[in-house]
């Protein structure tokens, strides 16, 4: 029997831990992305640093290796993180919305199959939502452009979503409008008022 494997963390907490602006952006991307906890950010966050690292190295010359760059941008393009086409100085300005926004969670909303990012967590990890007609439960996994044709409901569920507010009223019928018109009091004259005066 072998050691026992050894789990390491697959993240790295930022440097600045008290740093009010750092705090503040990065809760408001924990609630734009419906993140469970910094945890996740940080993971991403962390994979970024370790791309921007790798591409600095083969832009530096000290280590060149085109396997090694063709690799990091076939991957990067397989699940639409990036262009195309791109070069290595434009992939040292990735953000981590571009992570972000490939997560099943994220491309669950944006399909339209979910309310809220929340409520799309909460379908995945349900096991509501399929890709390609197999169910999958982590709101975190990336998602290929070539499978994301494929993401639905795994089984049915019936979703109410919002009806619009500026939804217009049917219009009155010309019967009804010219009823409210017959009904109405015509508006007195002068002269009738000024005879009622004298009488009186």
């Amino acid at each position: 029997m072998g050691a026992p494997r050894r789990n390491r963390k697959k993240y790295e907490k930022p440097k600045d831990i008290w740093n009010l602006q750092r705090i503040n952006s990065d809760n408001s991307l924990k609630d734009e992305f419906g993140l469970k906890n910094m945890k996740e950010l940080w993971k991403v966050q962390s994979e970024i640093s370790n791309l921007r690292a790798n591409i600095r190295t083969l832009l530096s010359g000290v280590y060149t290796n085109p396997i090694v760059e063709q690799n990091i941008i076939n991957r990067l393009v397989k699940y639409g993180i990036s262009s195309e086409s791109p070069t290595l100085d434009s992939l040292l300005d990735l953000k981590e919305n571009a992570i972000l926004e490939r997560r099943l969670q994220s491309v669950v909303f944006r399909h339209g199959l979910a309310k809220t990012m929340k409520q799309a967590r909460q379908l995945i990890t349900h096991g509501f939502i399929a890709i390609n007609g197999k169910r999958v439960n982590r709101p975190g996994m990336l998602v290929t452009k070539e499978d994301e044709p494929g993401i639905g409901y795994y089984k049915p569920i019936k979703i109410e979503f919002n009806k619009p507010e500026h939804a217009e009223e049917p219009a009155a019928s010309d019967s009804t409008a010219s009823a409210s018109a017959e009904a109405a009091p015509e508006p007195a004259t002068e002269a009738a008022v000024a005879q009622e005066a004298q009488s009186s």
